[in-house]
């Protein structure tokens, strides 16, 4: 059972709603899923801050002086160095 409360899928409404079908639908990330990551559930109360994560995200993995590829390796070995499966 998560410690952070936070608004079920099915129960999203308004903003909440479409910031998940966001999030399903791969416009943040690219990869298309078939449910919303726990990581976004724990900002479901906040919806206004939920977007501009998920825009600063999108953002932050967009060709730069990186490659979406090269953002993408670099967080995953950051994510493996510091044991989270996000």
């Amino acid at each position: 059972m998560p410690r952070i409360g936070w608004i079920e899928e099915n129960d999203a409404r308004g903003r909440l709603a479409e910031l998940f079908n966001a999030s399903r639908s791969g416009s943040v990330t690219g990869i298309p899923r078939e449910h919303v990551p726990d990581i976004i559930h724990t900002m479901s109360y906040r919806p206004d801050f939920l977007a501009a994560i998920m825009e600063a995200s999108r953002l932050h993995f967009s060709d730069g002086a990186l490659t979406r590829a090269q953002h993408e390796m670099i967080a995953s070995y950051v994510s493996a160095l510091n044991r989270c499966h996000y």
